[in-house]
């Protein structure tokens, strides 16, 4: 049977928007980590047969495809094209399954996926403001067929958190309390150096300007977040229990079994699963829970089979909703942090939990992985990892 092996995968630093990596260009920042992996695999990047790579709001210096342009910005052959994906939040992670399914479907033997995203450069939703300047409507906006489905309900990520937490009937303090352990989970695991092989070669690199360890994570201070504001009026998430808007890139090497062989590789994790599901867009990030349901029930697999899982933070009430309703235990979720302390550059955020997540497995003894990203238009992906 075919398999997608994982060889090799790393990660920048992830930067506070306007701040340690705000001064990089997307195509800096993206042909950073595809320079390193290829230098530290050892392969001959015109072995590659495609590098694939998310982004959001392709606008501007992410524009004009950033998987090829950041390719041939890190000085990698021009033989190998490049394909950018949008999959909202899901990008990064959508890439790399991409990558997989070609490798698994015999198309492609080397495939080198990821995801790049500077929300510094290019602030979130900078394609809906672009378009109102140009004289385009919000996106639904005249669509008739969309207004018999959905009426002139709001479509909003912000309103979408709100929904999961009165759905689910979270509380405030509950939502406090995730952010909380999501900082001090990622506080604890960069002092015992859990993040410097993720970023082997990346942290403190010159072109990244030297920024050596991610910006986000801080001690975290339950009285002040008891007195922010919520995002929404009336509602109950706040800045504290969102992700944070970041900048950061990752990359992984997908290797076919023949390619392993022929360039004499070193597996690290195969890829035993990829899907992705749909949901209600107007919740739009509750997704993940039926797709999670719909990914074990394929690959065999129950929840005790799973060691460590990755379930995005975009808001304290996935991740929560998610381990309500699947029954997982706490102490494997996240358990190094999430988005909300360790940040979200949109685009790259699934590979980067990807890299997190092989890493994580291989220093913990685990042995199977899951992770599963909420993505706007009610989506979730979902990847299961097995280390080799």
């Amino acid at each position: 049977m075919a398999e997608a092996y994982i060889v090799d995968a790393l990660r920048t630093p992830v930067g506070k928007r306007g701040k340690g990596l705000a001064g990089v260009h997307p195509l800096d920042l993206a042909a950073a980590p595809l320079a390193a992996l290829m230098g530290r695999s050892g392969v001959d990047p015109a072995a590659v047969d495609e590098v694939i790579l998310g982004c959001i709001d392709q606008l501007g210096p992410q524009s004009m495809n950033i998987a090829r342009n950041a390719w041939l910005a890190a000085g990698l052959p021009t033989s190998v094209p490049g394909t950018t994906v949008e999959r909202q939040c899901g990008s990064g992670q959508q890439a790399v399954s991409l990558a997989a399914r070609a490798v698994l479907s015999g198309a492609a033997d080397l495939v080198v996926a990821g995801g790049a995203q500077s929300m510094s450069a290019v602030p979130l939703q900078s394609s809906n403001v672009a378009a109102a300047a140009w004289g385009f409507p919000d996106p639904f906006a005249g669509s008739r067929r969309w207004a018999r489905r959905y009426g002139e309900q709001e479509i909003s990520q912000f309103r979408g958190a709100e929904l999961m937490a009165r759905h689910w009937g979270l509380t405030r303090a509950e939502l406090e309390g995730f952010a909380v352990a999501s900082h001090e989970r990622a506080l604890a695991a960069q002092a015992a150096g859990a993040f410097e092989r993720e970023m082997d070669g990346l942290a403190g690199a010159p072109e990244l300007d030297g920024l050596a360890k991610d910006e986000g994570p801080r001690t975290p201070d339950p009285a002040r977040m008891a007195a922010l504001e919520p995002i929404v009026a009336g509602g109950l998430h706040t800045a504290a229990t969102a992700s944070q808007a970041s900048d950061g890139a990752a990359a992984l090497l997908v290797a076919s079994e023949r390619a392993v062989e022929e360039h004499g590789l070193t597996p690290r994790a195969r890829i035993v699963h990829t899907s992705a599901r749909g949901g209600d867009p107007v919740m739009m990030l509750a997704a993940p829970i039926e797709a999670t349901r719909h990914a074990l029930r394929r690959a065999g697999l129950g929840v005790a089979d799973i060691d460590v899982f990755e379930v995005n933070e975009a808001f304290s009430a996935v991740p929560l909703a998610w381990m309500r309703e699947l029954g997982a235990d706490p102490v494997r979720v996240n358990p190094r942090g999430g988005a909300i302390a360790l940040g979200h550059p949109i685009g790259a955020t699934g590979a980067r939990l990807l890299v997190s997540l092989l890493h994580t497995l291989e220093d913990t003894g685990g042995r199977r992985g899951l992770l599963t990203m909420c993505e706007g238009g009610g989506q979730a992906d979902v990847t299961v990892l097995e280390l080799v």
